[in-house]
C-alpha cells in the first residue's frame, strides 16, 4: 500500500529565485529534465546515505603497496632509509 501511495504522490515546491537559477543552471548542464533529475539527486543523496565512507576509502582504499613490506615502518630513521634506498635505485635506474 504504502508503495501504491508514493507513486501517486504529486510533488511540488516554491522555490525562491536563487534555487531557481540554480535548478536552471543545472538543467541546461545536465541536458535532462526535472523529474529526471530530481530522481537523480535523491538517489544519489539515498546512496551517500547508505554508504558511509571513511576518509581512506574515498581516497581509494588502504595502501596495499605499503601493507605488503615486512618491515616495521613505525620508527622514522627506518622509514628514512627505506625511502633513501628507493630514491637511490629509481636515480640509478634512470640513469
Amino acid at each position: 500500500m504504502c508503495n501504491e501511495f508514493l507513486r501517486h504522490i504529486m510533488l511540488t515546491i516554491n522555490l525562491d529565485d536563487e534555487a531557481e537559477k540554480y535548478l536552471r543552471e543545472i538543467l541546461s548542464q545536465e541536458q535532462t529534465n526535472t523529474p529526471e533529475l530530481v530522481k537523480k539527486l535523491l538517489r544519489n543523496y539515498l546512496l551517500n546515505l547508505r554508504q558511509p565512507t571513511t576518509v581512506l576509502e574515498r581516497m581509494g582504499g588502504y595502501p596495499e603497496h605499503l601493507l605488503e613490506e615486512t618491515a616495521d615502518f613505525s620508527d622514522r630513521d627506518i622509514r628514512k632509509g627505506i625511502i633513501a634506498k628507493k630514491l637511490q635505485e629509481k636515480q640509478q635506474g634512470s640513469d
